[in-house]
């Protein structure tokens, strides 16, 4: 006889940065895919690019819905978006964050929200850069996903007089 295992549940937030409109049914009809759920975002102008709205939602699953939430929506035209997860019992938290220069960056993060670099990241990095320290520096923002974090902080930032919810930024 098997004893079924409980599954970790988690939650998270998804932060749409900015999308145009004319995604935003989309984005709709594939969260509630990823959540088996009704989903209503409230889709406010986005101030850093006229023609942009953004959203955020916050979320609750089994460990990995955050994962199939930042799946679901890559590679989309004009998409800016951010996806965290909490740690959970056996499970490391994580953000997504995905532009459309830059595309996708999965990090690792500790309760506090820090970013975690895997210690065989880190060592092949050190190994690639071969003691140049500026290549260095440049692999290591990489791993923390710098180049993502100047890209969305403009869109992270609300107008006056709108609610803003600050993300630990990295570096």
């Amino acid at each position: 006889m098997s004893v079924a295992t409980p599954r970790t549940t988690t939650r998270g937030v998804l932060f749409v940065h900015g999308a145009p409109a004319a995604l935003c049914p989309h984005i709709t009809w594939a969260v509630e895919a990823v959540l088996d759920q009704r989903v209503a975002f409230d889709w406010i102008p986005q101030p850093a690019a006229p023609r942009l709205v953004r959203t955020e939602l916050s979320w609750s699953g089994a460990a990995g819905t955050g994962s199939a939430l930042a799946s679901a929506l890559r590679g989309w035209d004009g998409l800016r978006y951010e996806v965290t997860e909490d740690p959970s019992p056996g499970c490391d938290g994580s953000r997504w964050s995905y532009t459309p220069s830059l595309g996708i960056h999965h990090a690792m993060t500790s309760a506090s929200g820090d970013a975690v670099v895997q210690e065989d990241r880190l060592r092949e990095a050190i190994v690639r850069t071969r003691g140049d320290a500026e290549a260095l520096q440049d692999e290591i923002d990489l791993l923390l996903g710098v180049p993502w974090d100047e890209e969305l902080e403009v869109f992270r930032y609300a107008s006056d007089g709108a609610a803003v919810r600050w993300l630990h930024k990295v570096g």
